[in-house]
């Protein structure tokens, strides 16, 4: 996997969606950095995901694409695409939070972009293929000083800062049974910074199960959210989950892998569905 060069927790605490930008440009030095960092990004899940960019002198004069009203005063924007797959969308998630990661590394302001964009549009101005998923982009640049009127009621209506109690999202042996943050020892600083990952509509679907010293991951589903999609969304969820634990997982000197064939046998709760597994390296 690639070294990321950046404090992982300086990172994921510094991020925070982004909908309104400053009109200062990018520095072309940092512009190279964000390059590179993108040539260079990889998964866990072996799958191929594609970045595209659009920048301002890609669009003809006077030709805008549409966010809904979302996002304000943006000019560039990254998206993310990937052949349908097992894994693609925990792909697709694991390497563009990466990068979201790295721009608020940068100082830089960014925004998932999943159900709020005109997909088609997009699609075409960035030369995505059909035979390609394309899930989510965002903007990216320095945010201006003040949220806008429609930023502060999506916030609101979102709860955005909101995070789901520990006690809800991590699990020891069977889902019973709340870890403890003793019981995770060296793994809770890997699960709390999961914990401050962004999700589609705040939902936070992840759950984690410790158990036999590994960590096994499930999608919280929820009823029809994905039905508006040709993929569930959810699982991108999943992929930005795996990309914040495995970051800090590095950053802390554990290593291991992740693996989604060693599904344990415990009986889940409804709507719970198994995803993947991270297992400590011996």
């Amino acid at each position: 996997m690639t070294r990321i060069g950046f404090s992982a927790e300086e990172a994921v605490k510094a991020r925070s969606s982004v909908r309104n930008y400053a009109d200062r440009e990018i520095e072309p030095d940092k512009m190279e950095k964000i390059r590179r960092f993108v040539e260079a990004l990889d998964n866990p899940f072996h799958q191929e995901v594609s970045f595209h960019w659009l920048m301002p002198e890609a669009l003809p004069a006077g030709q805008k694409l549409g966010t809904y009203g979302v996002i304000k005063g943006a000019k560039r924007f990254i998206g993310a695409s990937v052949r349908p797959g097992p894994l693609a969308m925990e792909a697709l998630g694991y390497e563009m939070e990466t990068l979201i990661l790295y721009l608020a590394h940068l100082g830089l302001g960014s925004c998932w972009l999943g159900g709020t964009f005109n997909r088609k549009g997009f699609a075409k101005a960035m030369e995505i293929g059909e035979d390609h998923l394309f899930p989510a982009i965002t903007p990216f640049g320095y945010g201006a000083p003040k949220r806008h009127v429609t930023e502060k009621l999506m916030r609101s209506m979102i709860q955005a800062d909101r995070r789901s109690p520990w006690e809800t999202l991590f699990f020891m042996d069977d889902f019973s049974a709340p870890l403890s943050r003793e019981a995770a020892g060296d793994l809770a600083f890997p699960l709390d910074m999961l914990r401050l990952g962004p999700s589609a509509s705040n939902k936070q679907p992840w759950r984690v199960l410790l158990k036999d010293g590994a960590l096994h991951f499930y999608e919280d589903k929820a009823p029809g959210y994905s039905d508006a999609f040709a993929f569930d969304i959810q699982r991108i969820d999943m992929g930005i989950a795996a990309a914040h634990a495995d970051l800090a997982l590095r950053e802390r000197g554990i290593s291991g892998r992740f693996d989604p064939d060693v599904r344990p046998d415990v009986r889940l709760p409804e709507r719970l569905v198994y995803a993947f597994s991270w297992l400590r390296d011996e």
